[in-house]
């Protein structure tokens, strides 16, 4: 009957894991996951902000083709009415369910969550999720605030509890729904955390001894690097706690002792978001559906915690850009488990300690537009076809291609032996690479640099990623016709990773620009 699908998509969450080598944080039950999985370590978001990269990977289409870049317009009125992954699961006979955040809430997806096209019933949302940004961190001097650094005792939260605690609850809730019902799934659940305000349970901070945190290894605002490129962390600006430390605009810095409480903060909610998913893969086994469901587990895009003196996301580096991407599939990323036989107990990060590998690791430059294409070809679906150039007029279609192909593929190849590939031009040279890009509304940073509104968009930033460099040119961006002129350069970065694996060193200026 083919597989079900449990889709995992983590709000912010750039790969600090066991998993990918980090060795201070606690993530036991995503290792687990791992364990079993095939996991990408050069994977890429299309754009390092939540509604664009969503709607991306979501459709298949880049930004360029959604036209989305901001918060502010629906794909379906504003570019094309685009068939999405939830969608052609649900035609294929699919019960299609959200759980939390997957799409970006609001216009960008019709206030609806993009219902009734991609699901089956409505969305579930938290009912504490309208709580985020209120009052609830208690300061030293007891009283309550809007602050980015936020443990909590979460029995004194509004209703007793968390939005992602509830979004746990909700998931393992329609888990034994479809278990009972016998029904084929394609169940997604987007955790919020560690997306700010860093708001997660007290006890998480254990983990975490302040003498163990570091700063950044490149703290300071890099010597070339562009003002065009720079994100001035404006949201972070705004919380209470930042507000106090009256930090000048627009390159800072945070005081240290402050950068180490932001980083240990989002490793405790990292730990926290670790422990929801492993309730929820738990009750996967629990049911029995661990012989028969693919799990996916990605993020929509990195957040950069002090790297060239910036903190969020709104960027073009890998600090911002970079995901955790892994695919759990029985019988092809690990043998089938026997009838039985445990494959995600729950692992409690006080207490475990032995870290475990990934079942296998691919190294090549992925995007998470390929997700889409890819979930359907590992589903036994037809793989949507690649989208010509223009494709506004073509409701299913990918720009994305499945990477299903990487899965089992040796990564040392023979001396001067090729991959095949079927399509030259879409292989780029046979060296896979990823784009990704983001809009700035000047060439110097300004209060809305890090989200500009479409109408006040004047340059975009295209970044390519390859396995060797980074390489971004800054041009000139008309709004109204969504028209990018690469005749008009303001800036461009040049990065090579094995020199410089942090960005450090833009090597631009250094370079005749004919690529």
């Amino acid at each position: 009957d083919g597989m079900n699908v449990l889709f995992i998509v983590v709000d912010d969450l750039r790969p600090v894991l066991g998993c990918y080598g980090d060795r201070l944080v606690k993530s036991p039950n995503i290792d687990q996951l791992a364990s079993q999985s095939i996991v990408f370590s050069n994977a890429y978001a299309q754009q390092a902000l939540c509604a664009p990269s969503r709607v991306s990977f979501l459709t298949g289409r880049r930004p360029d083709t959604t036209r989305l870049y901001d918060f502010y317009s629906y794909w379906r009125v504003h570019a094309g009415n685009y068939s999405t992954m939830p969608q052609y699961f649900k035609e294929n006979g699919y019960v299609t369910l959200s759980v939390g955040k997957v799409f970006h809430p609001g216009v960008s997806s019709n206030y609806s969550d993009d219902y009734p096209y991609s699901w089956s019933i409505p969305p579930f949302h938290p009912s504490t999720e309208k709580y985020e940004n209120h009052k609830t961190c208690r300061g030293k001097d007891g009283k309550l605030y809007a602050n980015l650094v936020c443990p909590v005792d979460v029995t004194e939260m509004p209703k007793g509890t968390l939005p992602d605690i509830q979004s746990t609850e909700e998931a393992i809730r329609l888990l034994n729904v479809m278990k009972t019902n016998k029904q084929k799934f394609f169940l997604a659940v987007g955790y919020h955390k560690p997306h700010i305000p860093l708001r997660y349970p007290q006890e998480f901070l254990k983990l975490y001894p302040l003498e163990n945190i570091t700063l950044a290894p490149d703290p300071w605002v890099p010597e070339k690097l562009p003002s065009v490129a720079y994100n001035p962390w404006t949201d972070i600006r705004q919380r209470d706690d930042v507000e106090a430390l009256n930090v000048s605009f627009p390159y800072g810095p945070l005081p240290d002792d402050f950068q180490r409480l932001i980083r240990q903060s989002y490793y405790a909610a990292v730990s926290y978001l670790d422990v929801q998913v492993g309730l929820v893969l738990n009750a996967l086994d629990n049911l029995g559906l661990s012989n028969n469901t693919i799990v996916v587990f990605t993020a929509d895009h990195g957040w950069s915690l002090g790297e060239h003196g910036e903190w969020a996301k709104y960027s073009n580096f890998d600090v911002a850009t970079r995901v955790p991407l892994m695919f759990y599939v029985p019988g092809m990323t690990t043998t089938s488990a026997t009838h039985g036989v445990r494959v995600f107990p729950f692992r409690d990060p006080f207490n475990h300690i032995v870290g475990s590998v990934p079942q296998g690791q691919s190294k090549k430059v992925v995007e998470l537009v390929s997700l889409f294409p890819t979930l359907a070809e590992l589903a036994g679906l037809q793989v949507p076809p690649a989208c010509p150039e223009a494709s506004f007029h073509i409701a299913l279609c990918t720009e994305g291609t499945s990477i299903v192909q990487y899965f089992n593929a040796s990564e040392v190849k023979a001396e001067g032996e090729k991959e095949g590939c079927d399509d030259t031009d879409r292989c780029f040279d046979e060296e896979p690479v990823a784009f990704s890009q983001y809009p700035r509304p000047a060439d110097t940073p300004q209060w809305n640099s890090d989200k500009p509104k479409l109408k006040d968009i004047r340059i975009m930033g295209y970044s390519m990623r390859r396995i060797d460099y980074r390489y971004t040119v800054w041009v000139q961006f008309n709004p109204k016709n969504f028209s990018a002129n690469f005749e008009h350069v303001y800036a461009g970065e040049l990065y090579m990773m094995e020199t410089d694996p942090n960005q450090d060193y833009n090597l631009y200026n250094n370079t005749s620009h004919g690529w």
